[in-house]
C-alpha cells in the first residue's frame, strides 16, 4: 500500500475538463512579492552562498536591503507596468517596516499571510498548539492593520507542517501557496475543518532558490521566465493554467536584477491582451464559483 497524504488524488492535467478565466483566457498570470523579516541577532536565514546558522550580521543586512530600498524600487517598476502584486508578508513587517506595506496596501495590491518571521517561525517545527497560535496571532495583526482578514497563506520558508491545512481552514483562510508547487491548476484539499483550495506556487520560476541556490544570474533568470511564458502560450491543449511568479523584495530589488527582470515582464506584457493578469485572491474567487465539476478534487 502505498504511503499517502490523503488531501486529494492524482489527476493529469490532460483527462481534466476545461473552463476559461475571465475574458476567455487560459492562462492566469500572477507576481508573487515576498516582503520579509528577519529577526536582528535571532535565528536562521539565507545567505548567497549557504543558509545563516548561527545567525550573521552581514546576512541580515543583506536581507534588510529589501525592506529599505528594494520592496520600494520594485513598487515604482509595478506602477510603470501597471501590475497588481499579492504581496506575502511577515507579520513582523507590520511593526518593522510599515510605511513599505503602506506603500503597496495604496497600490490596491493583496496582502498574503506569511507566518511571523523568516528567521524564527518556521510551522514544520512547531507543535500544533504553537502552530495554531503563530496563525492566531498574524491573522490578527493582519486584520487590524489592513481592515480585513487575508484569505491566503504561504507559510514561512515555505516549511508547512503537516497540520497547516487544518489549521488554515481552521482559521478561516480560504486559499494556501504550499502545496501548490505540483501542478498548474487550482485543486482543492480535504482537511479536518472542511475544504481549503490549494493554487499553483512556483519553486522554479522563484528567484530565492534559483539566484541564491543553483547559482542562475540575473539574465538568466529573465530568460527562464520569458522562455516559461513562451512555451505555455505556444500548448496546444485547451486546459486553462496559471503562471506564478515568485519574487523576492532582497533579491530582484537590487539594481541589476530589477533591469532583467523589468525585460521579462516587459516581454509579457507585450501579450497581456492575450492573458489574465491578476493576484491570488482573484484567481480563488473566479475558481470557487466555476461548476462543480470543473473544479478540482
Amino acid at each position: 500500500m502505498l504511503k499517502n497524504h490523503n488531501r486529494f488524488s492524482y489527476s493529469g492535467i490532460s483527462t481534466r475538463k476545461s473552463f476559461e478565466w475571465p475574458g476567455g483566457k487560459r492562462i492566469a498570470f500572477y507576481i508573487a512579492l515576498n516582503i520579509e523579516h528577519f529577526p536582528f541577532g535571532d535565528g536562521g536565514g539565507i545567505d548567497l552562498d549557504r543558509e545563516t546558522k548561527p545567525w550573521s550580521q552581514r546576512s541580515w543586512l543583506w536581507r534588510e536591503y529589501g525592506n529599505r530600498v528594494g520592496g520600494w524600487r520594485l513598487a515604482d517598476l509595478f506602477d510603470d507596468l501597471e501590475l497588481n502584486v499579492g504581496v506575502i508578508v511577515n507579520a513582523a513587517n507590520y511593526l518593522h517596516s510599515p510605511e513599505l506595506l503602506d506603500r503597496y496596501r495604496k497600490r490596491g495590491d493583496e496582502m498574503i499571510g506569511h507566518g511571523t518571521s523568516n528567521g524564527t517561525t518556521r510551522p514544520i517545527d512547531m507543535s500544533f498548539e504553537e502552530e495554531a497560535k503563530m496563525v492566531a496571532e498574524v491573522t490578527e495583526i493582519m486584520l487590524n492593520a489592513d481592515g480585513k482578514q487575508p484569505t491566503g497563506w504561504l507559510s514561512s520558508y515555505l516549511t508547512p507542517s503537516q497540520k497547516t491545512p487544518d489549521i488554515l481552514c481552521a482559521a478561516g483562510y480560504e486559499y494556501l501557496l504550499d502545496w501548490g508547487l505540483c501542478d498548474e491548476q487550482p485543486f482543492w484539499m480535504q482537511t479536518d475543518d472542511g475544504e481549503i483550495l490549494t493554487l499553483p506556487y512556483p519553486i522554479e520560476l522563484n528567484d530565492q532558490p534559483a539566484i541564491v541556490g543553483r547559482r542562475v544570474s540575473a539574465e538568466e533568470y529573465a530568460n527562464m521566465i520569458i522562455d516559461q511564458f513562451d512555451v505555455l502560450m505556444d500548448l496546444k491543449e485547451p486546459h486553462p493554467i496559471v503562471f506564478p511568479l515568485s519574487l523576492h523584495s532582497f533579491i530582484v530589488g537590487q539594481p541589476f536584477r530589477q533591469k532583467h527582470l523589468k525585460r521579462a515582464l516587459d516581454h509579457i506584457c507585450k501579450r497581456r491582451d492575450e492573458i489574465w493578469i491578476t493576484t491570488p485572491n482573484e484567481i480563488s474567487q473566479i475558481y470557487r464559483k466555476l461548476p462543480d465539476g470543473q473544479q478540482l478534487r
